[in-house]
């Protein structure tokens, strides 16, 4: 894949009238593999190699040099001629954004620019798509620093105004950017999340444990202090059970785990870590016999629909968006009530695998890159509603 720096002259090619000039924010191809890292990631996967995309072009916008070892550097490095990198050297964050980045892009002469992260570039001349997976900053503002808080509600809110379509992730979380920022729910797409296939075919021949796991960025709307304290009261009937968090924490106020489980008495059966790669992730869901997610907010939450793929029973809070995600797949449990989280991880220990084919099979990358081409066509009037 060629790149180039914003010292380079900006190539004034004209496509034939059938190609689309699509530029899209990828700072988040810079960091690890989570979150909206791996959604950009398996949009750009499968838009390569779907014939739809062979007359667009696509412009992969980046502040800095792909680092070696960075688990999306495979795809920095693509040959595919449909994609290129463009480095616009600059910060990660908002400066980059909205002052470095929009004046580069303008030069380009873009048909439309995708933004996959809540936020997108107000100076920007070409019609935006932005996407925002869900509005927990301004539904739960007491979980974030303020101003995480307030950067965050106030580049959203700018967003919704001007954006051109407007992208989410499940239909709850459609309900909640039209509540919180009267958005016209004919101005928004829904273009679900799906499992990566790097993670959902485990290694047969690893064996089941009695593994709890949890994986997933540590908020405190996840409330890992429930899990502790619920596995506790577990391994008084499962000895043998053990714990794996994997995550960064990013709780607030910061939620010490180490200390939780220090005081559970539970310590030497429990393993934290910020981040695994790939390998060693799919080794975690062919090991684990439960997935815990007890998450009271999300936009969509991908890792329960992971650990289904991998046949691993899941236990989550009943919430809406729980229930519009995994159907009767999941084992529902109350918030903050530890006998019935402890009770459904015993059982979940148990439990047989099972994939759940009825709910997977409504999740695909392949679809959710063709309804988010739909959106960036309609947003240039290419393909109108």
């Amino acid at each position: 894949m060629p790149m180039r720096s914003e010292n380079v002259e900006v190539n004034e090619t004209h496509w034939p009238a059938t190609v689309m000039r699509i530029g899209i924010d990828a700072r988040e191809l810079l960091e690890r593999a989570t979150g909206v890292g791996r959604y950009l990631e398996n949009l750009c996967r499968a838009w390569a190699q779907s014939a739809r995309t062979r007359n667009h072009q696509f412009t992969l916008y980046i502040p800095a040099q792909p680092e070696s070892g960075r688990q999306l550097l495979p795809f920095l490095k693509s040959r595919d001629e449909r994609f290129e990198v463009r480095l616009v050297s600059g910060s990660l964050g908002t400066w980059w954004e909205q002052v470095t980045l929009p004046s580069i892009v303008n030069q380009a002469k873009l048909d439309v620019f995708f933004s996959p992260a809540y936020g997108a570039p107000l100076r920007i001349r070409a019609p935006v798509v932005v996407t925002i997976p869900d509005v927990s900053f301004a539904a739960h503002p007491e979980w974030f620093r303020w101003r995480e808080g307030l950067r965050r509600r106030w580049l959203a809110a700018r967003a919704t105004q001007c954006a051109a379509r407007i992208l989410t992730i499940s239909e709850f979380s459609k309900r909640e950017i039209v509540n919180w920022f009267g958005v016209n729910p004919d101005h928004i797409d829904v273009t679900p999340l799906a499992v990566d296939d790097r993670l959902s075919c485990p290694n047969a021949r690893v064996t089941r444990e009695p593994l709890i796991l949890f994986i997933g960025s540590i908020f405190t709307r996840r409330h890992l202090p429930w899990l502790i304290s619920a596995f506790a009261r577990a391994v008084e009937r499962e000895p043998e059970a053990r714990l794996a968090i994997i995550g960064s924490n990013r709780s607030h106020p910061v939620e010490d785990l180490w200390h939780l489980s220090d005081l559970a008495g539970v310590r030497t059966r429990v393993t934290i870590e910020d981040w695994v790669d790939d390998t060693r992730l799919a080794t975690y869901y062919g090991r684990a016999r439960a997935f815990a997610f007890l998450s009271e907010y999300e936009g969509f939450g991908l890792p329960p629909l992971e650990a289904l793929a991998a046949g691993i029973p899941i236990i989550v809070l009943d919430t809406p968006v729980a229930r519009e995600v995994y159907g009767d797949a999941a084992t529902y449990v109350a918030a903050g009530n530890i006998t019935s989280i402890a009770d459904a991880l015993v059982q979940a220990l148990s439990a047989r695998p099972t994939q759940s084919p009825a709910v997977l099979k409504r999740y695909s990358w392949a679809r959710t890159a063709d309804v988010t081409l739909d959106a960036l066509e309609r947003a240039t009037g290419s393909n109108p509603p």
